[in-house]
């Protein structure tokens, strides 16, 4: 059994997991690797909720803005960047400490990801376009008539997820869902899991709040100078792509941030859902004393 362990944070939006991984961090001297993905744009700050700079500089932090909106940048992307990094910290530390609530880009990380064949330019150009063309309804009936397993469960109002599983099965002539959970990766480091969690009308009011904060902070104008990149995958996501409706005349300020409010609030549902699957999770309620959590932690 490996002797160094990586400490991840999981959570909803806005229940607090910025809060704890600094505070964990600083518990055990180390550093945070975070996996949120909407953080990764160096364009995207006040939309995406990045650590503020007094944040930032209680405790070093990796893969926070370090990439632009027009970067390329996929999970596997981030799964060998990050675990090239965890085998340098590794060097040093013993525990560091994981936070973000992009769930599949964690379980790159502690879990590796499944192999999928390679995808001709030409099939991702033909999916793509057919998109273009026939919208998401017709994307989603041709995944559910190429992979019914795989529709079941994915967000199908994600298009990306949907054009990446479509592009697989046209190149390979196989079901999406038939490369899931086969051999993966070992890794040289355990993984112990904290979910956050919060009741629910807490968590709604903690959201509510916090879109507010973000507009006052200058959400509007964030969202207006990246107006340009609206059709980039970065930009398709909670706390800007409601307001890009607004910046056309077709929708009111006030309908802009509602939506946002409203959408933050669904995604917070998708991730609780993904979380729950974590069997071996400590779940603590957000206002855990930072000290019990780190005794139950160090529990053997």
């Amino acid at each position: 059994m490996s002797n160094k362990t990586l400490i991840y944070i999981a959570g909803p939006t806005s229940v607090g997991k910025t809060e704890l991984s600094i505070n964990l961090a600083k518990k055990f001297n180390t550093e945070i690797i975070s996996c949120d993905s909407r953080q990764f744009y160096k364009e995207m700050q006040i939309g995406t909720a990045v650590p503020t700079t007094a944040e930032l500089s209680e405790v070093p932090h990796h893969f926070i803005q370090h990439k632009s909106v027009e970067d390329i940048y996929t999970v596997g992307d981030f799964e060998k960047e990050a675990i090239e990094k965890l085998e340098e910290l590794f060097k040093t530390q013993d525990t560091l400490i994981m936070a973000g609530g992009s769930g599949m880009y964690a379980d790159a990380i502690m879990f590796g990801m499944d192999e999928f064949p390679e995808v001709p330019a030409e099939a991702r150009k033909q999916i793509n376009l057919f998109y273009q063309t026939h919208g998401l309804k017709a994307l989603q009936r041709l995944l559910l008539e190429k992979d019914p397993k795989y529709y079941s469960r994915v967000d199908i109002n994600n298009p990306i997820r949907l054009l990446r599983a479509l592009e697989v099965c046209i190149a390979s002539d196989q079901p999406y869902s038939s490369f899931l959970g086969k051999s993966r990766p070992e890794r040289n480091f355990v993984s112990k899991m904290i979910v956050l969690h919060s009741p629910r009308t807490v968590l709604y009011k903690k959201i509510n709040s916090r879109v507010d904060a973000m507009m006052a902070s200058g959400l509007e104008a964030e969202a207006k100078d990246l107006l340009p990149y609206r059709d980039l995958a970065p930009l398709k996501t909670v706390g800007y792509k409601e307001l890009f409706p607004y910046f056309d005349g077709k929708t009111s300020l006030e309908e802009a941030v509602n939506e946002i409010k409203k959408n933050s609030r669904r995604y917070a549902k998708r991730q609780i859902t993904w979380f729950k699957k974590y069997d071996n999770a400590l779940c603590f309620p957000s206002n855990t004393p930072i000290q019990e959590v780190v005794e139950l932690l160090t529990e053997e």
